[in-house]
């Protein structure tokens, strides 16, 4: 019986760790990629975030327009 509850308890754990990305911490990261592509690029839109929850692993996919990469140039 102890056992049950303990694998229950573990399984529990186990799945909410890899819960879904609730709206606020979905915000900030979007928020967090668009500063970053606008140090990068010149974005043109907004950055969309979607997610696809697989069986092991979530995959992760970042979209936005670039008119334009803003290379790096050295001063000399």
């Amino acid at each position: 019986m102890r056992s049950e509850v303990t694998k229950e308890r573990l399984n529990h754990i186990l799945h909410a760790d890899k819960e879904e990305m609730n709206e606020v911490t979905r915000e900030a990261c979007i928020a967090d990629f668009t500063r970053v592509a606008g140090e990068y690029f010149e974005t043109d839109g907004d950055v969309t975030m979607n997610m696809h929850r697989g069986r092991t692993s979530t995959e992760v996919t970042l979209s936005f327009r670039a008119v334009r990469v803003k290379n790096f140039t050295m001063v000399k």
